[in-house]
């Protein structure tokens, strides 16, 4: 009996094993069958030097230097930095390659697993031409497969764009090939910053970065959590994934450069010497930009891809309570945020629209109106805290549900929507249904100039109409890569490119009203040109806890990574959002965290709670006395430099430069700002924040940049007038390392505000 029960068992611990190895196993398995794929496309450069002799070229302030020595190579260099390169190709070595590639993607759930099988790959480059034409200059030739047999030609173009701007075009002359890639010179000690929002690391250099906007993915390399969301819905993600991405770097060089492709892309930064840029289509376009310092190029930049409106005054000037329930629980949270004469700009209520049960939780009702049953008397609650000044915001996407079985629905938004043929469509023709978490949903197709009305239409009778200052626009990030689209554009190249329509749609709803400064809608899926229309963004669900992950530090990266590429307002959830509550799998928000991440977020342009995806499981800010004092504290020093954020706020809609900046952009000369990525923040040119980021510290390592700043809350004077020096400081819960530049107008001021709202003795 023995022997067979132990026989029982081993088999049971075996099947368990092998679920859990099985997974693993597939992973390793596509990653050797995938190395091919990610592995950089090398080749060499030909010439003839009788046809190719040294020139040079002038494109308005730009030289654009031939050189044949060495194996021939291209160098740009600019008249306002001499001895600087501002772009070059490495000797000898093709910068131009094309072949012909079939991806396959898997999908689930917002995530993409996109891999490529290539052939007829043509990594040999014969320049045939140099020509100058006016503003231009095009090198022609040959690409060649190293079998011999393949063959394609090739134009690749720099023109004057501006004085500081230089576009550069490489097109391949049969379109069945449909990759290509630019490579081009680096240093080894060169530092690369941007990529939009970027959550694990700032410097990603050595680091190979993809360019497709999805979801950022549950734990993100986190475990035993991302392995179980990879498990049960393929939405663990990775070190990579993010809502956000571009395709825009800034270097420690003050080298910049950004694509104007919308399809898939590929930064290679593994090799010490080169970048390698590699796009699924048969033409790669971008520019090349020269900056003086990492500000000008940050304007360079946003003059190019649009920058963000400033806010108005009124969200700038509280918290925004993030807020479910119905309406009496409003009143009660009210109630006590006046108790403590908590500044307050808005009450943001998400589940406006009735909540629903779900497998991660309490989600929404996809239907955009206002849910009677859950919020009794809306327009008097709306009214009563507008005369306290107080506006509400609510929240809307680009998704539909079939309400049919939801009691009390006045409209189907689901139904109306497919009959119209507003609905992005699968290959047999019928609406996609997407999976959310235990529900499916229809997509806008927003190619479709009648969706497009339609849905403003919605927003401007039931969302504006309904009283509403604003909303989260959330989503955007999941159009299906291989949907139809009735633009007939391919939903493949039209994917980076729908977060910025959702963000335009939004735009021109507010513009329409004649009073779109006033209005405020939040996106969190962004690409290249969302900047130009979304009026503020916001980081997404990181995990309740403080991990570099998924959790609180991840948030502070992606806010000053994605502030280089023209996000200038952006914000996270105080707290964070993703909650768990199984037995194996427990991630709930604690106080010690929220009430850090509280005065994390009391130095960012928002200063926004959510109470999560299971609110019940997370200690929020009214959870007790001391939860609810903290938040009024910080709301209050929130409020004390509003005079400043608005400074920045103006600031940023004349050069694109974020309130929160990374120390490298004031400090491009002192590399002992490269090795930084969390760890701290200047807020604006005056203000510097040293957060507590781990549970149980109370004080913190902070690194001043050369020059005195004094402390907010002892007045103590730290750092060096001379250079840069690393020094712990005090940092209990209630008293953030903050600290402000000595001899700046903006530290005396803040500590006044301080001081009037008794935060300050």
């Amino acid at each position: 009996m023995r022997n067979h029960a132990g026989k029982r068992m081993r088999k049971r611990l075996l099947l368990i094993v092998t679920a859990l190895l099985a997974p693993l196993l597939v992973l390793g398995i596509r990653l050797l069958l995938s190395h091919a794929a990610d592995s950089f496309t090398t080749g060499a450069l030909t010439f003839d030097p009788k046809h190719s002799p040294a020139t040079s070229f002038l494109l308005g302030p730009f030289t654009v230097e031939w050189n044949p020595e060495q194996g021939g190579h291209l160098v740009v260099n600019h008249e306002h930095a001499p001895g600087q390169v501002v772009w070059s190709t490495l000797p000898g070595v093709a910068f131009a390659s094309a072949g012909q590639g079939c991806e396959k993607v898997t999908e689930s759930h917002g995530s993409f697993d996109i891999r490529d099988t290539r052939k007829h790959v043509c990594t040999e480059q014969t320049i045939d031409s140099i020509v100058q034409f006016p503003e231009k200059v095009v090198v022609s030739g040959t690409l060649t497969g190293r079998n011999g047999k393949e063959h394609v030609g090739y134009d690749f173009s720099l023109e004057l764009c501006s004085p500081h701007q230089l576009a550069f075009h490489l097109s391949i002359s049969d379109p069945r090939y449909n990759r290509v890639w630019l490579t081009y010179a680096s240093e080894p000690d060169e530092h690369f910053f941007g990529f939009g929002e970027q959550f694990s690391h700032f410097d990603l250099k050595g680091k190979r970065v993809p360019i497709f906007v999805q979801e950022q993915g549950i734990g993100r390399g986190l475990q035993p959590i991302t392995f179980l969301a990879n498990l049960v819905a393929g939405a663990g993600g990775s070190w990579s994934t993010s809502y956000a991405c571009v395709p825009h770097y800034i270097t420690g060089k003050l080298r910049s450069a950004f694509l104007d492709n919308s399809e898939y892309a590929v930064f290679d930064l593994r090799k010490a010497d080169r970048v390698q840029v590699h796009v699924f289509a048969s033409r790669l376009s971008g520019r090349i930009l020269q900056g003086e310092s990492p500000a000008k190029l940050i304007e360079e930049y946003t003059s190019c891809i649009g920058r963000m409106r400033p806010l108005p005054d009124w969200i700038l000037n509280g918290a925004i309570v993030g807020m479910q329930g119905g309406t009496e629980k409003v009143r009660e949270v009210w109630r006590t945020l006046e108790e403590h004469d908590a500044p307050v700009a808005a009450f943001w209520l998400q589940d406006w629209v009735g909540p629903r049960k779900t497998s991660i939780g309490k989600q929404l009702w996809w239907n955009w109106e206002v849910d009677d049953k859950q919020y009794p008397g809306w327009l008097s609650l709306i009214n009563e805290l507008r005369a306290s000044g107080i506006r509400v915001l609510t929240y809307v996407n680009p998704f539909l549900v079939d309400v049919a079985e939801k009691p009390g629905a006045k409209r189907n938004l689901f139904k109306e929507a497919s009959d119209k043929y507003f609905l992005v469509r699968n290959s047999s023709g019928a609406p996609c249904l997407i999976p959310n978490t235990s529900f499916s949903a229809g997509m806008l197709d927003l190619t479709n100039p009648g969706a497009c009305t339609w849905m403003k239409d919605v927003i401007r009778t039931q969302v504006i109409g309904a009283g509403a200052s604003g909303w989260m626009a959330d989503f955007g990030e999941a159009l299906p890569y291989n949907a139809r689209l009735n633009s007939g554009q391919s939903a493949a190249s039209f994917h980076n490119e729908y977060p910025e329509a959702w963000a335009r749609l939004n735009r021109e709803v507010i513009d329409e009203t004649g009073h779109g400064e006033d209005f405020v809608f939040f996106t969190r899926s962004g690409y290249r040109s969302s900047p130009r229309y979304t009026t503020l963004h916001w980081l997404g669900d990181q995990l309740v806890t403080w991990d570099g992950c998924d959790g609180m530090k991840t948030a502070v990266t992606g806010l000053l990574s994605s502030g280089l590429s023209g996000f200038s307002f952006n914000h996270s959830d105080v707290g964070g959002y993703t909650t768990f509550s199984k037995p194996l799998l427990k991630y709930q928000r604690g106080k010690e965290l929220l009430m850090r991440w509280a005065e994390l977020n009391a130095f960012t342009t928002i200063y926004r709670t959510h109470e999560g995806n299971q609110p019940e499981a997370n200690v929020q800010f009214y959870t007790d006395e001391e939860t609810l004092a903290h938040f009024a504290r910080f709301a209050k020093v929130y409020r004390a430099w509003a005079f400043y954020r608005k400074q920045l706020v103006q600031e940023a809609g004349r050069t694109g430069l974020p309130v929160m900046r990374h120390l490298f952009i004031h400090y491009p000369d002192d590399p002992n700002t490269f090795a930084l990525s969390y760890q701290q923040f200047l807020v604006g040119a005056e203000l510097l924040v040293v957060p507590v980021l781990d549970s149980g510290r109370e004080t913190v390592s902070a690194y001043f940049p050369r020059g005195r700043w004094v402390h907010v809350w002892t007045g103590e004077a730290y750092g060096d007038a001379g250079e840069g020096i690393h020094q712990t400081v005090a940092a209990p819960i209630g008293k953030p390392a903050v600290f402000y530049r000595d001899g700046s107008n903006v530290g005396p001021q803040f500590i006044e505000e301080l001081r009037k709202l008794k935060i300050l003795e």
